[in-house]
């Protein structure tokens, strides 16, 4: 574990000491070698944890989320590049410095067996992202935007850190490993249930639930492209993992908990795929998008069978690359349109028609069209609801109707039709942005060849 913490804190000296030439270099080839030297972690073993220490260790969930926090800091600051290219160098630095910061936080939140040390990093994560929406975003609701974020995320997990105490005068422990022995058997009474439920509302709110979602599109549309990637893929993750984590110490959920939940989840995948079909703003359908598939994600993770835990891994991991990659797509129209409204940046097809082939393949992975993990990941989780309940094929079925229906819209939105008349002049699209949508098509198509490294289940 430390050896990859430790480069990673040593990424800041070099952020901040290297010469304005070389700065972007430095920082992308190192990140890079990090999230290399990562990749061993998906190695599967046949013990229950990994690397074990006093404080942190790894399991098959964590591994792959932790591997995923690796893999994206290279290409959130290879996609912040253009972006930054006018700024003064301490800003560039700054920003570098900030992005590198979360992902520390983020190894200590997937990587640790205590609950204390994981409440603390899950809120620690919150600061840095709070700071590049508010410093970097493009427009003045950012400000605003950013005390969304900030006040649903702390009011929800206030109960948690309560819950969390009580947990500890109660059994005298807060090691993960000790607690999944013990399983503290919270859902007898209601305060049994009310404690469950202050568990899971951080995480819910983090998921997003459906109803708990309005901080999300508002943080994506104001972030800058690296924020609106660190949201969709990693700290969406934390609200899922912290679920898997959490329902795994309850023992089983009282009715009480599994049908609200179950039932603004599945709802909320229908409600949200029909919200995207009547946007306007490009970022903010990527966002309600990814709100739809976190759905199913939460759906699964209450049922606690190894099945949907292995459904909910997979698509959290293959949602992760998937939703960078569209909002990274996303961006690279905005550079050169200066617009995020649909109507005035369709029929870029002509214009950019290798960026075209790239809008294809993310649009193919986000519909989950076979070879991607994407529908390896629904099918199991579809098959595990209907197993649960057999009317959940009702809405998980329209979910995708409403899923396909809308990203056949922003293909043809944004590729299709004639260019409107004040794009005149368009930049080409270059080979940073090319190897950016490589690293993230890659790992989809490759993991479908050995899919158990991030389903999750021990193997």
């Amino acid at each position: 574990m430390l050896k990859i913490i430790l480069p990673t804190i040593m990424l800041l000296p070099v952020t901040l000491l290297s010469p304005p030439k070389s700065l972007w270099t430095n920082t992308t080839l190192y990140s890079l070698l990090i999230a290399t030297v990562s990749l061993q972690w998906l190695i599967p073993t046949y013990h229950p944890h990994k690397y074990l220490t006093p404080w942190t260790g790894m399991d098959q969930i964590s591994s792959p989320l932790l591997v995923l926090s690796c893999w994206l800091l290279p290409l959130m600051i290879m996609a912040s590049q253009n972006h930054l290219q006018h700024e003064p160098l301490t800003r560039k630095r700054t920003f570098i410095s900030t992005l590198i910061t979360v992902q520390p936080f983020l190894l200590l939140a997937f990587s640790t067996t205590e609950l204390t040390l994981f409440y603390i990093s899950f809120e620690a994560t919150l600061i840095p992202t709070l700071i590049l929406i508010t410093r970097w975003g493009n427009q003045p609701e950012r400000l605003s935007a950013g005390i969304y974020l900030l006040f649903y995320t702390l009011i929800s997990s206030l109960p948690l850190l309560v819950t969390i105490m009580h947990l500890h005068t109660k059994i005298g422990t807060l090691h993960l490993p000790t607690l999944e022995l013990t399983h503290p058997a919270l859902s007898t009474s209601w305060t049994g249930v009310l404690a469950s439920l202050a568990l899971l509302m951080a995480f819910m709110v983090k998921a997003p639930l459906y109803g708990l979602h309005l901080w999300l599109p508002k943080a994506h549309v104001e972030a800058p492209i690296a924020g609106s990637m660190l949201l969709a893929a990693l700290l969406l993750k934390l609200g899922g993992y912290g679920i898997m984590r959490i329902t795994m110490l309850m023992g089983p959920l009282s009715n009480l908990l599994h049908y609200p939940f179950l039932t603004l989840a599945l709802w909320g995948a229908l409600m949200t795929s029909s919200i995207c079909l009547r946007q306007t703003d490009l970022k903010s359908l990527i966002a309600y998008s990814s709100v739809s598939h976190m759905g199913l994600v939460i759906a699964a993770s209450m049922i606690q069978t190894h099945w949907s835990f292995s459904g909910a891994m997979i698509l959290m991991i293959s949602h992760g690359l998937t939703s960078s990659m569209l909002f990274c797509l996303a961006n690279t129209n905005y550079e050169r349109t200066h617009s995020r409204i649909l109507i005035l940046t369709r029929g870029l097809q002509p214009l950019l028609p290798l960026m075209a082939t790239w809008w294809l393949l993310a649009n193919l992975m986000n519909m989950a069209l076979p070879p991607t993990t994407n529908l390896m990941a629904e099918l199991t989780i579809m098959i595990t609801l209907f197993n649960w309940s057999a009317f959940t094929i009702i809405l998980t079925g329209i979910a995708t109707l409403l899923t396909a229906s809308y990203t056949l819209f922003v293909l043809l939105m944004t590729q299709r039709g004639t260019p409107p008349t004040h794009i005149t002049l368009i930049q080409n699209s270059n080979t940073r942005e090319h190897l950016l949508m490589t690293l993230h098509t890659f790992p989809m198509l490759l993991l479908i060849l050995k899919p158990e490294l991030i389903s999750g289940v021990p193997l």
